[in-house]
C-alpha cells in the first residue's frame, strides 16, 4: 500500500511540476510576442495583440517517449516556407503511446546551429495533427527539445508553438516533413493565430 502511495505522490508531483512548466513556457512566449524588438507579429497585430490563444494545459499531452538515436543518417536540405535550405539530419526517433495509440516521431538537429553556443544539444521537433487547418496553424507546430541523456524523454505537447510564418509571411519557416504527421488531434500548445 506504502509503495502505491508513494508511486501515486510521484506521479501527482512530476504532473503539478509539468504543468508549471507549461504555465512557465506559455508566460514566456507571451512575454516574448508583447516585446517588439522579439515579436514576429506584424506592426498591425501588435498594436493589438494582448496573447496567444492556447489549448487549456493537459497533462494528457505530456507523454513519456522512447528515444531512439538514429547515428547513421544522411544530412539533407529541409524545404522551408520560402527557397532557404537549411541543412538537417534526422537525429533520431519518439515512439508514444497516447490514448492506447502508438505514434511516432522524429527528431531533427539543424548543422549551423549547433555550432553556436548554447545550442549544441538543441533538437528540432516538428509536427503537425489532426488539429492543423481547424483549430491550429495549418502548416504544424514545432516543439523545442535537447538531447536526451538516456533513452527516454518526455514530450509536452503544451509547449508546441506555431512557427513564425503564421504571424508574418516576411519570415523563412521550416516545412513540417510528412513523416511527422500525426493521425491524431493534438489539443494542446498554441492554436491559430488568426481565423
Amino acid at each position: 500500500m506504502k509503495k502505491i502511495f508513494s508511486l501515486l505522490f510521484l506521479l501527482t508531483s512530476f504532473l503539478i511540476i509539468a504543468q508549471e512548466s507549461s504555465k512557465e513556457f506559455q508566460d514566456s512566449l507571451n512575454k516574448d510576442y508583447s516585446n517588439r524588438e522579439k515579436s514576429p507579429l506584424s506592426s498591425e497585430d501588435f498594436a493589438s495583440f494582448k496573447s496567444l490563444d492556447f489549448f487549456p494545459i493537459n497533462t494528457k499531452f505530456i507523454v513519456k517517449a522512447k528515444f531512439v538515436r538514429l547515428p547513421n543518417e544522411k544530412i539533407f536540405k529541409m524545404k522551408t516556407s520560402t527557397s532557404r535550405a537549411p541543412e538537417y539530419v534526422k537525429y533520431g526517433e519518439l515512439i508514444f503511446t497516447i490514448d492506447g495509440k502508438d505514434f511516432k516521431l522524429n527528431l531533427y538537429q539543424n548543422i549551423e546551429l549547433i555550432k553556436k553556443a548554447g545550442f549544441e544539444d538543441y533538437l528540432f521537433l516538428p509536427f503537425s495533427d489532426l488539429t492543423c487547418g481547424k483549430e491550429s496553424y495549418i502548416g504544424g507546430r514545432y516543439i523545442d527539445m535537447k538531447i536526451p541523456k538516456g533513452n527516454t524523454t518526455t514530450i509536452d505537447f503544451n509547449k508546441a508553438y506555431n512557427p513564425y510564418c503564421a504571424y508574418n509571411h516576411k519570415y523563412s519557416c521550416p516545412i513540417v516533413p510528412l513523416e511527422n504527421d500525426l493521425e491524431i488531434a493534438i489539443l494542446a500548445g498554441v492554436k491559430k493565430f488568426h481565423d
